[in-house]
């Protein structure tokens, strides 16, 4: 079973039934970003050590017998949103270093269901537009073809 491949669904499902640990799930999207993202370039923020602790919680939390509607799942936050003490660019230079000492309260609602966080993705500056080709960080790339821009939030892939 490829645990990058799964739906939500599916590894909500894998994670109560104990087919595998929120580590597991966590390490093998983690390896996935590795493996891929020099030539994505989806995210500007990789949260390693933060992600494998996080992942680590949920699983004694789980073990605990806490039921969350997200606790395990990994998952990655657009740059835009501030996370406490992760670097927070929105896609500019001009935010460069910044380390937010707070959580916007929609990330912090995914914490509070049991959600991991992978890292910061890539975005226009400052979201403005829907392709990434604005970041001044460079484009993220299709990953199923590279002549069509990823869509951004608008999840709709065009033609550069």
């Amino acid at each position: 079973m490829n645990l990058t491949d799964l739906t939500l669904t599916d590894a909500l499902a894998g994670l109560n039934a104990g087919q595998f640990s929120a580590v597991d799930l966590t390490r093998a999207h983690l390896d996935r970003i590795h493996t891929f993202d020099s030539a994505i370039h989806a995210f500007l923020t990789v949260t390693d050590e933060r992600a494998l602790s996080m992942a680590e919680q949920s699983d004694k939390r789980r073990a605990e017998g806490q039921k969350l509607p997200l606790l395990g799942i990994p998952l990655a936050i657009k740059d835009v949103m501030c996370t406490d003490g992760v670097e927070t660019t929105a896609g500019s230079k001009i935010l460069k270093g910044f380390k937010p000492p707070y959580t916007a309260t929609a990330v912090q609602k995914l914490w509070d269901a049991g959600a991991i966080l992978l890292g910061k993705t890539n975005t226009d500056e400052f979201a403005m537009g829907s392709s990434t080709e604005n970041s001044a960080y460079g484009p993220t790339h299709n990953p199923w073809n590279p002549a069509l821009v990823p869509g951004g939030s608008m999840g709709v892939a065009q033609q550069r």
